[in-house]
């Protein structure tokens, strides 16, 4: 079974979710905006999800982290709990 760990920033809206997303193309450092910026717990860690199977997290958020390149920001990706930067650090298929 594939496994796959990621990192993500969650943020309210798609504007924010862009231009956080051309400060990490311009350089900045992915964990630090995480932590400054996501609405979800694992910004404290940097963004980080931990390992994780397909089917454990919501469907928009599943189908990038199984089929995007590794360490390449993905996004905006919108679910329901906002829009997604998502970074796939891993994955085994």
């Amino acid at each position: 079974m594939a496994v796959a760990s990621a990192r993500h920033i969650l943020v309210d809206s798609e504007a924010h979710c862009l231009d956080l997303k051309q400060q990490i193309e311009q350089g900045a450092d992915f964990a630090e905006l995480a932590r400054a910026n996501s609405n979800c717990p694992s910004g404290q860690d940097g963004g980080a999800l931990g390992e994780f199977g397909p089917g454990m997290m919501v469907p928009e958020f599943d189908k990038v982290v199984f089929s995007a390149p590794i360490n390449q920001v993905q996004g905006p990706v919108q679910t329901q709990f906002g829009y997604h930067l998502l970074e796939v650090t891993s994955r085994t298929d």
